[in-house]
């Protein structure tokens, strides 16, 4: 028994005496005080009484694949996102109703999802760099495709261009999210994720304030004059109207070409998802990944959020005409901008809080803001519908990205197939907006916004029970053998 360390402490009060090997007291600089301070800290964890440190955001030689995946959520932030000009745009020049128009995320969801199907299971072979390749070929086929579709002026032209592209962003998001995910400590995941797509929220602001005016009319003539134009009048108007697509897209197409060339020479390093003991034995099937129930509860909170989200960034120029009839679209326009700057805010505000915040946690609250929101959107009168409907944009921001990392936690082996069902769930983008449209054209676009409302509250959900996955199989807890 070393009776010496407790002498050595009481006679001086306060000072705690670092004993060596031999029971002698260290001095504090020496080697051996060094030696128990690192021990105790080994022991204790992050130095006893030290707060916890946050997982480092990445490593050095992951900043620049990182840079690169990054860049892809802003590009792909156009093709998505002009959707919301666009159903307001053709509802004009091809004189649709609002379910009609929705049928533009019908085209361009359904190819999401229908690429998903495959993209999972085909970048297991190829991996990630040539998943995002192929992806950004098919963008940039889809975007230039838009070109013959405005000279032509066939709305099913256009809808058969959204759907490629959509193929191409369907690559793009399974091979992107997962790979930015994983590009450093698993702890840190969720911020490098919501960081990366935080430009895709930049995106979606340049894509609504320089392209969008581009596309959109000052006025629109209601379905009375357009009722009375003679035949061949109307045809020009029409032609008029589809023939500003033209141009934006086919920029947008070769810049998607140009960042295929920087990523085709770049290095990205190819990533493998370790297995744990327990997943390495299992069969690589769709059974074993819908195993993890965390997984499946993500799929359908992500079903509903992008429902949800594209639901209202659709109908939020209708919704804005609709409670202030004599704003024309342009005018209407500036508030969807405002919508897009409020989902660039919270992605940025949201990366920096996950530093400190659980990701859990800050989507519970961002998911409870929605709802608060669509409440009053679709309870009030006035201004007060049109800065809730606003202010929907920034409570969205965190919740794809934040949903999807949840969701692909723990999956080892299972990540890219995990990956692939949570892009699959972007379908909920090609549903919701149909059943608001729906409703719209039986009541009115405002009661509409009931139906978000429901989907954040799922998604509240599962930020608050739901997201909690089965904890990773480690060497230690897998089962000895016989």
């Amino acid at each position: 028994m070393r009776t010496g360390w407790l002498c050595k402490a009481t006679r001086n009060p306060g000072r705690v005496a670092h004993l060596g090997p031999d029971g002698a007291e260290s001095k504090p600089g020496s080697l051996a005080a060094l030696g128990m301070r690192r021990k105790d800290r080994q022991e204790n964890g992050n130095g006893g009484n030290l707060p916890p440190q946050p997982a480092p955001f990445t490593e050095r030689k992951y900043i620049l694949p990182f840079i690169l995946i990054t860049s892809l959520f802003f590009l792909w932030a156009f093709g998505v996102n002009l959707n919301d000009v666009l159903i307001p745009h053709f509802k004009s020049a091809f004189s649709l109703s609002d379910f009609q128009s929705s049928f533009l995320q019908v085209a361009f969801f359904g190819g999401y999802f229908l690429a998903a199907l495959v993209a999972g299971r085909l970048m297991e072979r190829i991996g990630y760099k040539r998943g995002i390749l192929s992806g950004l070929f098919l963008c940039a086929s889809g975007a230039l495709l838009f070109v013959p579709a405005g000279s032509l002026g066939v709305y099913g032209l256009f809808l058969f261009s959204s759907f490629v592209l959509a193929c191409g962003q369907s690559f793009l998001e399974v091979a992107a999210n997962p790979y930015a995910a994983i590009l450093g400590a698993p702890e840190s995941s969720e911020r490098r994720l919501n960081l990366a797509q935080s430009f895709n929220g930049v995106g979606y602001v340049v894509a609504l304030y320089v392209v969008g005016p581009m596309i959109l009319s000052a006025t629109v003539p209601s379905a009375e004059d357009l009722a009375r134009l003679s035949p061949a009048v109307l045809q020009a108007y029409r032609a008029s109207q589809t023939a500003t697509v033209r141009i934006p897209y086919l920029v947008i197409g070769g810049i998607f070409l140009v960042v295929a060339a920087v990523i085709y020479f770049a290095h990205l390093p190819e990533i493998r998802e370790a297995a744990t003991p327990e997943e390495a034995g299992a069969s690589a099937s769709w059974e074993g990944v819908l195993a993890h129930k965390h997984l499946v509860r993500s799929v359908v909170a992500q079903f509903l959020y992008v429902g949800a989200q594209v639901g209202v960034g659709s109908f939020v120029i209708r919704f804005v005409m609709h409670v202030q009839p004599l704003l024309g679209p342009r005018g209407a326009a500036r508030y969807l901008v405002l919508h897009a700057v409020g989902f660039m805010i919270g992605r940025f505000a949201g990366s920096a809080l996950m530093k400190w915040t659980s990701a859990s946690g800050l989507l519970a609250v961002f998911a409870f803001g929605a709802l608060i929101c669509a409440v009053v959107a679709t309870s009030t009168a006035g201004a007060i519908p049109i800065y809730a409907v606003v202010l929907i944009g920034f409570f969205h921001s965190i919740m794809f990205p934040t949903i999807f990392a949840l969701g692909i936690k723990n999956l080892g082996p299972f990540t890219k197939r995990g990956s692939s069902l949570l892009v699959m769930a972007i379908i909920g983008a090609a549903v919701v907006p149909p059943v608001m449209g729906k409703i719209s054209d039986l009541s009115n676009i405002q009661r509409a916004f009931w139906v978000p409302l429901l989907c954040y509250a799922y998604v509240l959900y599962f930020a608050v029970v739901g997201y909690r996955p089965k904890p990773a199989l480690t060497a230690e807890a897998a089962p000895a053998e016989l």
